[in-house]
């Protein structure tokens, strides 16, 4: 079928550099190779371990990880993940704190579905859970979805985001992190108008692309540059037979994760360049720096073609939230609806994903809000993975969005938290 050989290409290169990896670390790893006073056999070992490693976890969706977390009390509190609302393209989660009470602080993560998977948070997760109940979207692997499922675009990503909205209810506070911070912003604006009853107490909008032409980036270049047809014919394939998405129209993961590695190459090339070294002179662990961060950065996941197509076409070119001019299922949402929710933008001076000013562009569309529901702030220094997952967000901007989110608390619902909690 066409676009399948592609497809099937690709993870045929990754298997078999996997492979050569193994291979490669078995050979070199031989007890006779200790007779021979050269490192050849060392540097032959670390670099097949290093690789099969690396191109083993491309296929493997990485664990949260998230076992206990030390709250109020002093104690480690066990953590276990729960689906709360099960769809085909993603999942609602709650991290399920046992032994302590609810807390006023009740935290919907808004993942992106940008080619890696929702533990891409898992930092940002454990830095919220003392303080808050936390709940994430998971977003599911396309190739994992059977054709049956139906289609997934930008349109039915905001009406999922409204649906565990209303599902969590009224006293919610969304964080949106990255791409989803324009959907976020639509789907907020979809309830003002439908169900206003359910809209959340507050929206922090974390480095997204709410206006592209705010500032330019690499990315932005690539929207304005590339063409539509020209996507349709060299980004999209179809999923082989071995998956259960068989046939399915995606943006390979693996293709995206060359998008990623490109804009960064002299960077990754050293990092396992110095990883090989530290590998042949055992100084390495399974558990390091460079694994911890690979181990998540290297897992990618498929987006379905139209979600990808769509964000590019509706979302870079078009400029729809831009222009408040996005349609959900035939209805136009007009942000200006948005009356209640207060609004928080977090950008990165160093952001060269979502440049500082796309991100602020969403404060102007919020026409109906008051300036004092409205907030901003740009951190200095920071990149775009810093805003939400780094020493950024721990040190600065996470008590700045607690605060916030305490700021627009109602004062009947607050309680203050007891050592016995």
């Amino acid at each position: 079928m066409r676009y399948m050989a592609t497809y099937d290409m690709m993870e045929t290169m990754r298997n078999t550099n996997q492979w050569l990896g193994a291979t490669a670390a078995a050979i070199g790893s031989y007890p006779a190779t200790g007779l021979f006073p050269n490192p050849m056999f060392q540097i032959m070992a670390a670099w097949g371990e290093v690789t099969e490693r690396s191109f083993a976890r491309m296929v493997t969706k990485p664990d949260w990880g998230i076992e206990s977390v030390v709250c109020h009390d002093g104690r480690d509190h066990v953590v276990s993940t729960v689906p709360e609302v099960r769809k085909p393209f993603g999942d609602l989660i709650r991290f399920n704190v046992g032994g302590r009470n609810a807390r006023t602080r009740r935290i919907l993560l808004v993942a992106p579905m940008s080619g890696h998977y929702a533990t891409l948070l898992r930092s940002t997760v454990v830095s919220l859970l003392p303080d808050a109940d936390v709940w994430i979207t998971d977003w599911h692997n396309a190739r994992d979805i059977p054709v049956s499922a139906g289609k997934f675009d930008v349109e039915d990503y905001t009406l999922y985001l409204a649906e565990f909205m209303r599902h969590l209810g009224p006293d919610t506070h969304v964080i949106a992190v990255c791409q989803p911070a324009p959907l976020a912003l639509a789907a907020t604006a979809l309830l003002a108008e439908q169900t206003p009853e359910a809209q959340p107490r507050s929206l922090t909008l974390i480095g997204g692309p709410i206006d592209p032409d705010a500032a330019d980036t690499e990315v932005t270049d690539f929207g304005r540059r590339v063409t539509m047809g020209q996507l349709q014919e060299t980004a999209v394939q179809r999923v082989g037979f071995k998956y259960a998405g068989a046939g399915r129209m995606v943006y390979p993961g693996l293709l995206q994760l060359s998008s990623f590695v490109s804009m960064n190459l002299e960077t990754h090339a050293k990092a396992f360049q110095d990883q090989i070294l530290r590998v042949a002179k055992g100084i390495d662990g399974d558990h390091d720096k460079h694994n911890r961060f690979y181990d998540e950065y290297l897992a990618v996941m498929d987006m379905t073609a139209e979600f990808y197509l769509s964000t590019v076409e509706r979302i870079f070119k078009n400029r729809d939230v831009a222009r408040n001019d996005f349609t959900v299922d035939g209805h136009k949402v007009d942000i200006g609806k948005i009356t209640d929710v207060a609004v928080k933008i977090v950008e990165g001076e160093n952001d060269d994903i979502s440049a500082p000013g796309q991100c602020l562009a969403a404060l102007d569309l919020l026409t109906g809000l008051p300036d004092s529901k409205k907030a901003a702030h740009l951190e200095p220094g920071a990149g775009h993975y810093g805003i939400f997952a780094g020493r950024s967000w721990r040190n600065n901007i996470r008590p700045l969005v607690l605060d916030f989110i305490d700021a627009n608390t109602p004062k009947a619902s607050k309680r203050t938290v007891t050592a016995a909690e």
